[in-house]
């Protein structure tokens, strides 16, 4: 009898050992162990500490916190993303959202903006990421309204991420670390990217449900002028512990553009919108930019490509297959949204939250986790990828045009979703250096910051002269982003 339970014990210890082996090299080599996939009947809730607005305090996100740990589960992303938003647009005593007073607005070039006209809420930049889409409102949605408004963009971000990319350049540019290097943000590192349109593109019955401030805004002639702005969408961008790729969530104004219908391939919509002409469409022309007319194939046909940025399959309602359990993390979020919305009693009960994107990086240590962002395709979302999350996230008022990089809606496939991870990897853009990897580039604005403080500008003689060498690099990196995003179009034909 003894032996006979010795051997027993002997067999189950085995196959434990050899379990335990699979799964760690399925995880050593990327596949998709997925940890996320929750219990179904589990809901993904809001927190009574995060209400009232006022009074919403920041998420944990270090040692302590919800991704301290060897398995995390798809809600606490969503419950970061959540918080973190609120808590960045809780009201202050002066009538100010905490993100703007409380972080630097800088260029796409990490440059400190000056305040003009004695605001500090300054926009000038009017271009989109990839191939420079500029997205016009629907002017019809205003009765007697003959052109639409430009949208502007602001880029906000706070001490940790900064006081870290004005080491790290100094020592890339200086040679003491590689350009190729597992350099990581900190945790808390932040950086927003906050959409505005002029108050004018709104009808007035509804311009109560946007947030609305003061900005001085540059027209054509290169002037700043005051405008009331409303704000229509942000992307929260932040490090957390155990996630140096950072967590990529966006949030949108809920009432802005349709969502396609793939089960009929089309959109059909009766009133107008803000951008989308009331009417019908199909296919992708309305999400298009021509790059030689500058403007959009079908003007005023701007939708969302796939609701939360989760995939469906042509011709059905079923999700398309990637490496996100699937309708989990979609449930996720709109549970959470719903839970939000129903507690928010402020303007901001208007947005939503549209989703987020990270990696899988549970049980790695952070310089495997460093590694990973280096080493591994992190945008992609087949089955035995690392990415988690919206597959195909994007924000209508960010990446209208980039939700895709198919000219065919049937072309589209888990192979070639686009998101986040697609534009935001870990290559160097500037090839003079040769191919340089490392965490930091994933962050644009600390490349071209990087770029833009190459020595040589230091040791130029005038001012003047300094001045316009500086602006040459700033074209510079643009036309380089421009050439590695058609490197990415090309790679994900």
């Amino acid at each position: 009898m003894k032996r006979k339970t010795i051997i027993t014990t002997t067999a189950v210890l085995s196959v434990a050992v050899v379990s335990l082996f699979f799964l760690n090299k399925e995880k050593i080599l990327g596949k998709a162990q997925d940890s996320y996939a929750d219990n179904a009947a589990a809901v993904c809730e809001c927190e009574a500490s995060w209400f009232p607005h006022e009074q919403t305090p920041p998420p944990k996100e270090g040692d302590g916190s919800p991704f301290d740990t060897k398995s995390t589960t798809n809600c606490i992303f969503h419950q970061w993303s959540w918080q973190k938003f609120l808590w960045l647009t809780k009201p202050l005593a002066n009538g100010n959202p905490l993100f703007l007073d409380s972080l630097d607005v800088v260029t796409p070039e990490m440059e400190h903006v000056s305040p003009q006209l004695g605001l500090k809420l300054v926009l000038s930049s009017i271009n989109q990421a990839g191939p420079a889409g500029v997205l016009v409102s629907n002017p019809k949605v205003v009765p007697g309204k003959t052109a639409g408004d430009t949208v502007f963009y602001s880029i906000h971000v706070n001490k940790i991420l900064m006081d870290k990319a004005l080491i790290a350049a100094s020592e890339i540019n200086s040679g003491k670390i590689p350009y190729s290097n597992l350099e990581t943000f900190p945790v808390g590192s932040l950086e927003l990217k906050v959409s505005w349109i002029s108050t004018a593109a709104i009808p007035k019955e509804k311009q109560g449900d946007y947030f609305i401030t003061k900005a001085a805004v540059q027209n054509k002639s290169g002037q700043y002028v005051a405008k009331s702005v409303a704000l229509l969408g942000m992307h929260v961008v932040g490090v957390v512990k155990n996630h140096p790729e950072f967590i990529w969530a966006t949030f949108e104004h809920k009432d802005m553009a349709p969502v396609y219908d793939w089960k009929n391939n089309s959109v059909t919509v009766k009133e107008e919108k803000l951008f989308y002409e009331s009417g019908e469409t199909s296919g992708l022309s309305g999400i298009t930019w021509d790059r030689t007319n500058k403007k959009p194939l079908t003007p005023n046909k701007a939708f969302v490509l796939y609701e939360y940025g989760v995939p469906k399959v042509l011709g059905t309602n079923a999700y398309m297959s990637t490496s996100q359990s699937e309708p989990v993390n979609f449930n996720n979020i709109d549970f959470i949204n719903k839970c939000v919305a129903s507690k928010l009693k402020d303007v901001f009960k208007n947005y939503f939250y549209n989703g987020s994107i990270w990696l899988d990086t549970d049980g790695l240590s952070p310089e495997d986790q460093a590694k990973t962002i280096v080493k591994k395709q992190i945008s992609s979302v087949l089955l035995d990828s690392l990415a988690r999350g919206s597959s195909n996230l994007a924000n209508i008022t960010m990446e209208t045009y980039t939700q895709t990089f198919k000219d065919s809606i049937h072309k589209i496939n888990a192979g070639n979703l686009v998101n986040c991870f697609t534009c935001h990897q870990s290559q160097n853009f500037d090839k003079s250096r040769g191919i340089g990897k490392s965490p930091l580039y994933l962050s644009h604005i600390f490349e071209s910051y990087l770029y833009t403080t190459k020595p040589k500008i230091l040791t130029t003689g005038k001012n003047a002269k300094n001045a316009n060498l500086k602006t040459k690099l700033i074209e510079e990196t643009e036309a380089l982003k421009l050439r590695q995003f058609d490197e990415f179009v090309r790679n994900n034909k």
